[in-house]
């Protein structure tokens, strides 16, 4: 950013819109800022960015800007509350002299806790718990200890670290995966590069997929790799679905050919009713809630708003996105 929108010839409050799934679906906690705030849906997207400085995507999964491209002919700047931007950007944007900063460090504890919950309940067969309870049903069984057990978590930036350390903690051996392989990583020890991974998926009894969602990681976890991960494999996504062959898993999954999966995101959400993910073997399905805890919109609200003020007195914004690769550079590597 190379000016304050304060100091602007004939300006007068910086316009940012505001962009809402509902017209009752608002950001709380944005008093205070020295703005005028736009608040639109998707359907009045196009009047509301019309002059608009900044946009503010609280609705983080929306595609319509690049419907209504042509009409944000003053935007400077957009925050996606998301850590993922990969449902926002287009060529157009990337091409642009448009900022764009995200929720990145927002999700990351809640994320690993999901994680090392569904790494728990995979260990401790939760699912068979529950089943027996509902048929009323006493059958003794024994479980597994994670202590030992290996993790290979799938994306190296903040939300993977967030996790490995986490899990390191209970005891568990962990390895990340990322775009360039190394050693003596100080949260993962040992990273492979993602591109190997079906050489070292046999390493893991879980592996956990946080990467950002680029060209190079759709599909990443495809038929090749599911084949070479342990007949009792586990795998947890909260990255996006298209990490994921979901075709491919569906087969592992009823072929038993890997031990069951934790998935939270999906190539279409909502899930289709009709899925036949839902009636899979030994698979827990979340409805993209992972990093959702109480107070998260609110910790949304106030991260925006902080960078709203670095906005308003010039100073360099938060979590700059670098668009042509769709992450904050040095949080994924």
């Amino acid at each position: 950013m190379t000016s304050s929108p304060q100091v602007r010839a004939g300006s007068s409050r910086p316009v940012i819109a505001v962009l809402c799934e509902r017209a009752t679906d608002r950001p709380p906690t944005l008093q205070g800022l020295d703005v005028e705030f736009r608040y639109c849906t998707a359907e009045n997207l196009a009047a509301a960015v019309r002059g608009a400085r900044a946009l503010l995507l609280w609705d983080f999964f929306s595609t319509a800007l690049r419907d209504v491209w042509d009409e944000a002919d003053g935007l400077e700047w957009i925050h996606v509350t998301a850590a993922g931007v990969d449902t926002l950007l287009f060529d157009a944007l990337r091409d642009s002299d448009v900022v764009v900063t995200n929720a990145r460090g927002v999700f990351d504890r809640p994320l690993a806790e999901y994680v090392l919950g569904a790494v728990l309940a995979h260990a401790k067969d939760s699912r068979t718990s529950f089943a027996l309870q509902r048929e009323h049903r006493w059958q003794h069984r024994e479980t597994r200890g994670i202590a030992g057990a290996r993790a290979l978590v799938v994306g190296t930036g903040g939300i993977g670290r967030e996790i490995a350390r986490l899990l390191r903690a209970t005891g568990m051996q962990v390895r990340g995966a990322g775009r360039v392989a190394r050693s003596d990583d100080p949260d993962f020890g040992d990273v492979v590069a993602s591109a190997d991974l079906a050489d070292h998926v046999g390493w893991c009894d879980h592996l956990v997929l946080a990467a950002p969602l680029t060209s190079a990681t759709r599909g990443l976890v495809n038929e090749v790799v599911l084949a070479a991960m342990k007949p009792d494999a586990h795998l947890v996504n909260i990255g996006r679905g298209p990490l994921v062959d979901e075709s491919a898993l569906l087969s592992a999954l009823c072929d038993n050919r890997i031990g069951g999966a934790t998935l939270d995101v999906f190539d279409t959400e909502p899930l289709p009713p009709g899925h036949p993910l839902w009636d899979a073997p030994n698979v827990t399905i979340t409805a993209h809630m992972g990093g959702d805890v109480v107070g998260w919109r609110e910790t949304l609200a106030e991260q925006f708003a902080d960078n709203a003020r670095r906005w308003l007195a010039g100073q360099p914004l938060r979590n700059v996105v670098d668009k042509k690769l769709g992450y904050v550079p040095g949080d994924v590597r």
